[in-house]
């Protein structure tokens, strides 16, 4: 046989251990997504199995809008602020000051028990309930019994008052001071003071959201970013990612969708990619040894009975 089959021979096998041992030392974060303009990283995920099991089925891609699914509704996602570990969220049925929306439409904010230590609207961010019944959990106990009414960062209905959406629907303007003989026609509060939006329960018309993202006083209700700002957080102490990460791997979580896993391209662990890296490795390259190793004694075999 000519020499030259076996050069191409041991080139052949060598293009082929290399692509092997260069796959387990790289590895790609397939997690990292995105939708539209919108990038989808940890905790959130838009596949299975990636991301931090208390995000899991919450967001949602169609058509290049990020969809937020939650028990109350779903939302369209304006922002992911990883840095502040925040979303902004819209809702189509949210008043704002140019627009009073009302028959009870809009969503409102409640998300599952299980999801509550994950993420709550922030602090700054006030809720008004436009309409609410006399019968309204929020009034029980009126007179007699103070209300939850209340600004929140500056905001509230006694601002919200002057927007021209009011004078638009024709609901009669009721200071927060003065009640007379029923409740405010406008009540704000923050998500603390409740724990659950939902206008059926609360039986109020409809409501608006709106939030401060600086300390500075902004120029009345036109001024507000209107929408529901949501904080995140992963609850327990997240060294599991931090270390996954460190070690190239991506985090994510198991099949039961509960135990967290990190992700290493060909293999899952359940600590970190080094823990299983090197004994892998070890075994790639030694793979890749023998092949090496008898392509060339066959190389030498035929050189030398061509000699």
């Amino acid at each position: 046989m000519n020499i030259h089959i076996f050069t191409s021979l041991y080139l052949l096998i060598q293009a082929l251990i290399i692509p092997v041992v260069i796959s387990s030392t790289i590895h790609v974060n397939t997690c990292r997504s995105y939708c539209g303009n919108i990038t989808i990283d940890y905790p959130f995920a838009l596949q299975y199995g990636c991301g931090h099991p208390g995000f899991r089925d919450l967001l949602f891609c169609m058509n290049d809008v990020l969809m937020f699914h939650i028990s109350s509704g779903s939302y369209r996602v304006l922002e992911i602020d990883y840095a502040y570990q925040a979303l902004t969220l819209h809702d189509p049925h949210l008043s704002t000051c140019d627009t009073i929306v009302l028959g009870g439409k809009g969503n409102g904010f409640a998300v599952e028990p299980w999801r509550e230590p994950y993420m709550n609207p922030t602090a700054d961010n006030v809720f008004m309930l436009i309409g609410c019944s006399a019968r309204s959990p929020l009034f029980q106990g009126f007179p007699g019994k103070h209300l939850p009414c209340r600004n929140v960062s500056g905001m509230g209905c006694e601002e919200y008052y002057d927007c021209p959406a009011w004078d638009l629907v024709g609901h009669r303007k009721v200071g927060s001071g003065s009640y007379g003989s029923g409740p405010p026609e406008c009540c704000a509060l923050a998500f603390e003071a409740i724990k659950s939006i939902n206008l059926t329960k609360l039986e109020c018309e409809g409501y608006s959201s709106a939030y401060s993202l600086a300390p500075l006083k902004m120029d009345g209700p036109n001024g507000w970013s209107y929408g529901i700002r949501v904080k995140y957080s992963v609850q327990e102490n997240d060294d599991f990612c931090h270390a996954c990460e460190a070690t190239g791997g991506t985090c994510g979580y198991g099949s039961d969708g509960i135990r967290q896993m990190c992700m290493c391209g060909n293999f899952n662990s359940t600590s970190n990619c080094d823990s299983v890296k090197s004994s892998s490795s070890r075994r790639t390259w030694s793979m890749g040894d023998a092949l090496t190793g008898f392509s060339m004694g066959m190389l030498v075999w035929m050189t030398g009975n061509q000699i």
